[in-house]
């Protein structure tokens, strides 16, 4: 992709209408994810496509129900990739609301909605402060992929944490080391392996550098 093409990408939040593409592209992105393949475990593989779908869509809806960040990268109209936070702000993990936890255990069962719930505790538990926020997802459309904009869409992810006065960073889990090479060359630093269930990755945390 040529430097035109990169200036021709914005980043802007999502809105209502745009979460339905937003869900398909995290979708596609997630769905040999090592953390859902084992959080969603079945043997049948339509049944875990429905449970990764209904897990994706729900915690979508729930993240723009709770205004939090959903971050869209456009190339003119078209999203093309999609970043979210989840801040401290509302409850994460064991803390989460109970009609959350009701969709979500509609959408993917008893045992894959609390190992949700503990990696969130989990992350949550390593980070520096409760100020903190936790980047759910962070994924380009399929076609996309290649062509520079992660780097693009990360840095609007860190462009946005230095913007807020009442975060002081964001963590990140990875199992991927494409993944956390990309997000080591935006400042996250690693704060240590980590294992949660039995998907071994890095803890990322990214400081946030608000001004004096």
């Amino acid at each position: 992709m040529d430097n035109k093409t990169l200036d021709e990408c914005r980043a802007v939040y999502l809105t209502a209408e745009d979460l339905r593409v937003a869900a398909s592209i995290l979708y596609n992105a997630y769905h040999d994810d090592p953390f859902f393949v084992e959080a969603l475990a079945t043997s049948d593989k339509f049944a875990y496509e429905q449970k990764l779908r209904a897990a994706i869509r729900e915690e979508l809806n729930t993240l723009w129900q709770q205004k939090q960040a959903l971050i869209g990268l456009f190339d003119q109209e078209r999203l093309v990739g999609v970043a979210c936070v989840a801040t401290q702000e509302v409850p994460l993990g064991e803390g989460r609301y109970w009609h959350w936890r009701l969709k979500m255990l509609l959408g993917t069962g008893w045992q894959s909605t609390q190992a949700i719930m503990k990696k969130e505790s989990t992350i949550m538990e390593l980070l520096p402060s409760n100020r903190c926020g936790i980047l759910q997802f962070i994924a380009l459309a399929l076609n996309e992929q290649g062509k520079g904009l992660g780097h693009q869409l990360v840095q609007a992810v860190v462009s946005w944490c230095d913007e807020q006065p009442e975060l002081d960073g964001i963590g990140v889990f990875t199992t991927q080391e494409s993944h956390t090479h990309l997000l080591t060359q935006h400042d996250f630093v690693s704060l240590g392996e980590l294992v949660i269930g039995s998907v071994p990755g890095q803890l990322l945390f990214y400081a946030g550098q608000q001004d004096e």
